[in-house]
């Protein structure tokens, strides 16, 4: 993983590389456990205003992503990059209807996701980051 990280800081322009036909960005999130800064290379689909949303599959795994309970039990410590833009972003977990309509517009961009909900019991997180600040430009 680190060198996927390292490739993308260094060829990263002002727009996200992508993936598929989606965009891939840098979640950086703290350890509930460990105190440590961990960065994840993900998906990332756009909301506007700045926002993006991220999704919690790990492949349709029957528990969570260990950056997802990072953020979920550091919320106020979490950064995205998306391109070479970098911000403290806010995190919110969807839920309701409003979960399941963001997941159907992420699944018509990314169909494997589709796939991802089907093979586990689990609900898959979805959720939105938000910048703490508006990021420039």
């Amino acid at each position: 993983m680190a060198g996927q990280i390292t490739r993308y800081r260094k060829n990263a322009g002002p727009e996200p590389p992508t993936m598929r036909g989606f965009p891939l960005v840098l979640l950086t999130t703290i350890g509930a456990k460990t105190g440590k800064e961990y960065t994840h290379v993900l998906g990332g689909f756009p909301e506007g205003d700045g926002a993006w949303l991220v999704i919690g599959s790990k492949g349709g795994a029957a528990s969570h992503p260990g950056w997802f309970i990072n953020l979920a039990k550091n919320p106020d410590k979490v950064w995205l990059e998306v391109g070479k833009l970098k911000f403290q972003a806010r995190p919110e977990l969807l839920k309701g209807a409003e979960r399941e309509a963001a997941y159907s517009k992420v699944v018509a961009v990314a169909p494997g996701y589709a796939k991802y909900q089907k093979v586990t019991d689990r609900e898959i997180p979805v959720v939105r980051l938000s910048p703490v600040t508006s990021p420039p430009g």
